[in-house]
């Protein structure tokens, strides 16, 4: 294969000129590989002419890499000499004390995916938007399972008011059409991730995304009917192409998503709020009580959703209250961690 040929399959890949930049002058003869999937003990990789084997230093944890990630390897060895500067990075944090999981890295749209059912719920879409700005990607909200309701309209507007101009789409997930519906965000070189709670239907899009003869189709599952809550068919990352073009990243479902340090998310998301907030009379307003507040008198005059501002004041009080602060000469982190 040309070097030309190889450069027009690389950006098939995903590959820029944000990460040509980075290989220096002493990496020619290593090869660009992209991250295909993340298991416990193992990586898989692709590279311009299609799977490729991977390997990693015998005290590397495979933790540290995440589906999408660029690396440059050993051709001979199939070695990793190092990953390159991610362009984004999707990860939440966990429980843990300090947990943080790494979920997909360089996606340029995410698919935040729930279904018009009892999974619904307008605060658990606002964590995956913020997680969306808080990595630099842009969120799309795909509406699934339109077809078991009556009342679809009205998840749709519920969805549009989450966030100023934020794309909301109705699709299903099995249908052919969902291709079409989706194709502005899934051109050739572009990559996007699925995530959404269990059952409302990732795996079976990702399926449709790739193509019935995909020889990594996922595996799907059912839901119970009660809660509309499905189990995790998806067990690891994986990266997929898409039929025509692009790439998916399909992730296992999460049901609990905290937030920590993500000031800059919430104000993208919430940037309704943030506007109100600076034609307050004091500079320092809770929006609770004070005199002149601006927040609370667009809530009394119906211009503001109370519960919207409720969801916003958890919001940031758990960001705080989950974000590591230096303490003791040390500057030992120390995470003061809530349940929510």
């Amino acid at each position: 294969m040309s070097g030309s040929d190889t450069s027009s399959s690389l950006e098939r890949l995903g590959w820029s000129d944000f990460f040509a930049a980075q290989v220096e002058p002493g990496e020619a003869d290593l090869e660009p590989r992209r991250i295909a999937s993340v298991h416990r003990a193992r990586l898989e990789a692709i590279d311009a002419k299609g799977p490729v084997g991977i390997e990693i230093a015998a005290n590397a944890n495979t933790a540290d890499f995440a589906v999408g990630d660029w690396v440059l390897a050993d051709p001979l060895t199939d070695m990793v000499v190092r990953r390159l500067e991610r362009k984004t990075l999707l990860q939440r944090h966990t429980e843990a004390r300090n947990g943080q999981q790494l979920a997909a890295a360089n996606v340029d749209t995410l698919f935040i995916t729930t279904s018009c059912n009892a999974d619904f719920n307008p605060g658990r879409l606002e964590r995956y938007l913020i997680m969306a700005h808080q990595a630099g990607t842009s969120p799309v909200i795909v509406l699934t399972k339109a077809d078991t309701t009556a009342d679809a309209e009205d998840y749709f507007r519920q969805a549009v008011a989450l966030q100023r101009d934020l794309p909301v789409v109705i699709l299903n997930a099995r249908s052919a059409d969902a291709i079409d519906i989706l194709k502005p965000w899934c051109g050739a070189g572009q990559t996007v991730a699925l995530v959404g709670s269990s059952g409302v239907g990732k795996s079976t899009l990702v399926n449709t995304l790739a193509g019935s003869g995909s020889e990594t189709a996922q595996k799907t599952g059912t839901i119970r009917e009660h809660d509309a809550q499905g189990r995790h068919t998806t067990t690891a990352r994986s990266l997929h192409a898409i039929a025509g073009g692009g790439w998916v990243i399909d992730t296992p479902g999460i049901r609990t998503l905290y937030v920590s340090d993500v000031t800059d998310g919430i104000d993208t998301l919430f940037g309704d709020i943030s506007d109100l907030a600076e034609q307050c009379r004091f500079r320092d307003c809770t929006h609770v009580h004070e005199p002149g507040c601006a927040v609370q008198a667009a809530v009394a005059s119906g211009q503001l959703d109370a519960d919207r501002l409720g969801r916003w004041r958890n919001l940031i009080e758990e960001s705080r209250s989950r974000t590591p602060v230096k303490t003791g000469p040390r500057g030992n982190k120390v995470v003061r961690r809530n349940k929510y």
